[in-house]
């Protein structure tokens, strides 16, 4: 039987690359994004720094590839076509809840994606407002071609609730985490407080789309 290669130029280059942006994360983690820079990045993964220039073009290609990686927006483009209809029986209600409840799994669980939300809210960077738009972008599709005709002759104004909810989220979860304390005597860092807030999106979509 001949024997695995676990070796060679284009293994290599993905190793040294997961290494990079490993390496990368750490540093956030650490220090946030303020403590990046490309010797730095280097020096915490060991490798030559030229590599990040080889690789991702310099610093802003690694940051962007790690925030590819790490984003709770799981979404790609690739797959809107078969979102979209697998989505359309329900219109939708099933999808967004789960892009609610994995915005707060990856917020609550993942303290790389609080740091990359906090930097997007406190810094206007091109790189951020690119991963902002893309999402957008994907989101509005989906809505536009799934959700808005089930609302259109109501009264209920979808998008500005889901706006809502969303931003809801993204608080409780920054919050429950950089401050530790309850909010409204809700306690998310617990398992009980953490089923609360999903059973109430549950319950708000459940009213919204009744």
């Amino acid at each position: 039987m001949a024997r695995k290669v676990t070796d060679g130029p284009v293994r290599n280059k993905e190793r040294t690359k997961s290494n990079l942006i490993s390496a990368l994360g750490k540093i956030l983690k650490k220090d946030g994004f303020s403590g990046l820079n490309i010797t730095r990045v280097a020096e915490v993964a060991k490798v030559d720094r030229r590599l990040i220039y080889d690789y991702f073009g310099g610093l802003d290609g690694l940051v962007n590839e790690y925030l590819s990686r790490n984003d709770y927006w799981k979404i790609n483009t690739d797959d809107i076509g078969r979102i979209v209809e697998a989505s359309k029986a329900d219109a939708g209600k099933k999808l967004t809840y789960r892009v609610l409840e994995d915005q707060f799994d990856s917020l609550i669980n993942n303290e790389e994606m609080r740091r990359i939300i906090t930097w997007g809210l406190s810094e206007k960077l091109p790189i951020l407002k690119e991963l902002d738009l893309k999402r957008e972008t994907i989101g509005d599709q989906i809505l536009s071609e799934v959700v808005d005709g089930y609302f259109k002759n109501t009264d209920k104004n979808f998008r500005a609730i889901y706006a809502l909810l969303m931003g809801g989220v993204y608080y409780l979860t920054l919050h429950a985490k950089m401050q530790e304390n309850p909010f409204c005597g809700i306690d998310i860092q617990q398992p009980a407080g953490e089923q609360a807030i999903k059973d109430a999106l549950k319950q708000i979509l459940d009213i919204t789309y009744g």
